[in-house]
């Protein structure tokens, strides 16, 4: 183990603007390239207006975040469709965000479950005030017009 590893220092420091409440500014820029894979069907589902999901056929278990493999045991699942309409389980609203979502601050997500459906899925919550939002509340899935095949392509609102 070597105990004297450390991580490259930046250059310059971070610049803060304010201490109550801490205020910084972060730049962000990068390209990415990759490939979604065995994921595929869940983003062109998307481009499509439609939720997909997987399910275990050995033990019925469906996932609303879509996995190749059973976490339970460990045969391969098939590719599912999943109701547009669900319910909030929980949510959270974010005041800080990663560079595409920077100038939308605050934003609602929400951890949605669907009838039929044992996980949830995290997506945006679009069209509600947050004295609004509350566990239970039913929210219908929407999609981009034009997709970018990514997970926000898909967002719910109140229903």
């Amino acid at each position: 183990m070597n105990r004297s590893a450390r991580l490259p220092e930046p250059e310059h420091g971070t610049e803060v603007y304010s201490v109550d409440p801490l205020i910084i500014r972060d730049h962000y820029e990068i390209d990415y390239e990759h490939s979604y894979a065995q994921d595929s069907p869940f983003f062109i589902g998307l481009s499509q207006g439609r939720l997909m999901g997987s399910r275990c056929d050995h033990c019925q278990y469906t996932y609303a975040t879509p996995r190749a493999h059973c976490m339970y045991c460990p045969n391969p699942t098939r590719w599912v469709e999943l109701p547009l309409e669900g319910r909030v389980h929980t949510w959270t609203t974010c005041y800080y965000g990663g560079e595409a979502f920077l100038k939308e601050t605050p934003f609602h997500l929400v951890l949605v479950e669907f009838d039929g459906v044992d996980t949830l899925l995290l997506a945006r919550l679009v069209g509600a005030e947050q004295e609004e939002i509350h566990v239970g509340m039913p929210v219908r899935a929407r999609f981009r017009r034009k997709p970018q095949f990514k997970p926000t392509d898909v967002y719910f609102v109140p229903q």
